[in-house]
């Protein structure tokens, strides 16, 4: 067991820092200031009533996520202590797949998903990305504007990750819909919940009955001997973790190259990679902002912090991001070429190089259909979804050449 310094600090009478407030949303940096007042480790609220220690500090942050014997990423003793109703439920309630279990457990979850995602072909996976492209520039082109959000990087995800799964195109607005509702906690995030769980269950059940050409099906028969109830709750993260976060991606890094003209110029004539812009989102405006949730199996004091048992522990990658960029600038710190959005440790992102091609690829073929798109507003009017745990755009309006892709020239 990693022996850390005596505690300085004890959050039981501290005033938390509310991240579940509308202000987070719009100006998160304010609220990441206050945490870090408070030092390497500080107190929030995920919900109302639902306390959490928040890592703002890299070192902290890595001994975090590589230290198993101190800390375990099962839930259920923090659960005991929740109302029913919390919005967070859906996000960070116990589920036997890999994001929440530990040792033997865990490695055997997460060998069946990276096994099964290691016989997607790269060629196979570009094409489904392309298709679904196509499909959405055929609804938003002929219309010269368009949300990029919610017409193009949501169903975007919604088509790819349906086809990877074995649903049809008319399942996905379900999925895409379910999932936001989740993500964005309040009121609605347990209907979300039960909505997506519904979608999940009626998925493996079917594949339980009759296989068929992907992953699902894949899982059930891995060597690992999962149950389908394990298959299930495997994909429900594995859908949850690839559709809303990969959105994201892609329409943070559209908002930022449409941003900047001279950027988007290189970025379309090629002289710039798409990936620049994807990688620059990852460091600068992760999509996941605050999760990587940790519980201490024991109380035990961390970076000057006495930290309860059943308190949820969470890594403020968007934090981290924020103070190395502001540390790069002032120069007290040289700036760092690598980042934390993927996780690090036993539970680093399983599928990061998927997750890269979606993105890179849905960027590139959307501005090669579009090749003039232009912001509708600046990018600091643009509003952004509540919730504690995601940076994610309400909407990103453009506009365009009306374009329709069976026109000649249209890329291949």
């Amino acid at each position: 067991m990693t022996t850390y310094p005596p505690a300085r600090q004890d959050f039981s009478r501290s005033a938390p820092v509310r991240l579940w407030e509308d202000g987070f949303a719009s100006d998160p940096y304010r609220y990441y200031d206050d945490l870090r007042a408070q030092g390497p480790v500080g107190f929030a609220e995920l919900a109302p009533g639902v306390p959490a220690y928040v890592v703002t500090d890299r070192r902290a942050a890595l001994e975090l996520l590589h230290d198993t014997e101190t800390f375990s990423h099962d839930p259920r003793p923090w659960e005991s202590t929740v109302a029913d109703d919390s919005p967070v439920l859906g996000m960070m309630r116990w589920r036997p797949n890999s994001l929440f279990a530990d040792g033997a457990a865990h490695q055997r979850y997460r060998t069946s998903l990276i096994d099964t995602f290691d016989l997607i072909e790269p060629h196979d996976l570009r094409a489904r990305v392309h298709r679904a492209v196509r499909l959405l520039v055929s609804r938003i082109g002929p219309k010269g504007e368009a949300d990029l959000v919610g017409e193009f990087a949501r169903p975007l995800m919604a088509l790819v990750f349906n086809s990877l799964f074995g649903l049809p195109d008319s399942q996905s607005d379900r999925l895409e819909q379910a999932l936001g509702m989740m993500m964005e906690g309040g009121a609605q995030a347990a209907a979300g919940e039960a909505e997506f769980g519904g979608y999940v269950l009626e998925l493996i059940a079917a594949k339980a009955e009759r296989r068929g050409d992907d992953l699902p099906s894949r899982l059930l028969d891995h060597p690992a001997g999962l149950t389908p109830e394990e298959v299930t709750w495997q994909v429900f993260l594995t859908l949850g973790a690839g559709h809303e976060p990969t959105a994201n991606l892609v329409s943070n890094a559209l908002s930022r190259i449409l941003g900047n003209p001279l950027y988007y110029s290189t970025l379309t004539s090629g002289a710039r990679p798409v990936m620049d812009a994807v990688v620059e989102v990852l460091h600068h405006e992760t999509p996941m902002a605050n999760y990587g949730i940790h519980f201490a199996r024991r109380p035990v004091t961390f970076h000057g912090v006495w930290v309860r048992a059943a308190v949820p522990v969470v890594v403020s990658y968007g934090a981290l991001a924020y103070f190395a960029e502001q540390e790069a600038v002032s120069g007290r710190h040289p700036k760092d070429a690598s980042h934390l959005s993927w996780s690090a440790g036993p539970h680093t992102c399983p599928v990061k190089q998927h997750t890269l091609l979606i993105a890179t690829e849905a960027i590139e073929r959307l501005t090669q259909w579009l090749p003039d798109l232009a912001p509708a507003l600046p990018r600091e009017r643009l509003t952004w979804r509540p919730g504690p745990f995601h940076r994610s755009m309400t909407a990103l309006p453009v506009r365009f050449s009306p374009r329709s892709p069976d026109q000649p020239g249209d890329p291949s």
